[in-house]
């Protein structure tokens, strides 16, 4: 059986660190509001083209399941 004493240690400990975790949430202070911001992004000069996927798609889900990433491109 735990003390009395030891319990309300392990009481307040915990509500302690309760109180603590919930204070250091993010967004849960009040102060101004961020601006909402846009991010942009930029090809790369190795990506490759929507056809040129789609040409190696056809290429390698040739008899393969139809899923995954071979959905619709089996034939």
């Amino acid at each position: 059986m735990i003390p009395a004493f030891s319990l309300r240690i392990l009481v307040a400990a915990t509500a302690s660190l309760c109180l603590t975790a919930h204070a250091a949430t993010p967004g849960s202070d009040t102060g101004a509001q961020r601006k909402s911001t846009s991010v942009t992004f930029h090809k790369s000069p190795s990506e490759e083209s929507p056809a040129a996927r789609e040409k190696r798609l056809k290429r390698e889900c040739k008899g393969r399941a139809n899923a995954g990433m071979c959905l619709g491109y089996t034939r």
